[in-house]
């Protein structure tokens, strides 16, 4: 079978050397799908992430400025050797590679690429807050995190309950919108 990523099944069970790292992605310009497959491929490409778990993708009403097209969002599982500031830089390189403006605060964009959990670290500064400050209330991020938060995460039983809250009553504005060609893909299940 052949991958969106380019390195196959490399370091793919989680065993890669570094801390694990928990992403959200998001794109409502051009092609979404591709946008998102894009930016997975560049962060698998680093030399320092692997891109060990993906979500499936969920289509997202806009949260914030809501006069925009509807989001194409997931998240991933990361293995790292960079700390989080080095691994916040490279995602703003990525984003600004794939095109990335930031002319309005919530507003349309190609990618988005969030940090939202770093192995066990706390931090508040300007630059970045861990875990993401906002992240327990978006659908649009705990949703896709349920898929690929481990079972003995310290979060997964309150973000799994959560996740299918959202899913289940769709008021949160998401819904499954496919499954991507990646090796670790799951979607949110039921049970």
């Amino acid at each position: 079978m052949e991958h969106d990523s380019p390195r196959g099944n490399n370091e793919r069970n989680g065993s890669a050397a570094g801390q694990s790292a928990y992403i959200a992605l998001g794109a409502n310009l051009g092609d979404r799908e591709q946008q998102l497959k894009a930016a997975l491929r560049l962060l698998d490409d680093h030399p320092a992430i692997t891109v060990v778990r993906a979500s499936a993708l969920y289509e997202t009403d806009p949260v914030g400025y809501t006069d925009q097209p509807a989001f194409l969002n997931m998240a991933a599982a990361l293995r790292t050797s960079l700390e989080p500031h080095e691994l916040l830089r490279a995602m703003l390189a990525m984003e600004n590679q794939l095109g990335r403006k930031r002319d309005i605060r919530w507003g349309p964009r190609t990618i988005d690429l969030d940090m939202l959990l770093y192995d066990g670290v706390t931090l508040t500064e300007e630059e970045l807050t861990l875990p993401h400050p906002r992240m327990m209330e978006r659908a649009f991020v705990l949703v896709p995190l349920a898929d690929v938060l481990p079972d003995e995460h310290a979060l997964q039983k309150r973000v799994k309950e959560r996740a299918k809250r959202a899913l289940q009553d769709r008021g949160e504005g998401i819904a499954l919108w496919n499954m991507i060609n990646w090796p670790g893909v799951s979607a949110h299940s039921e049970s």
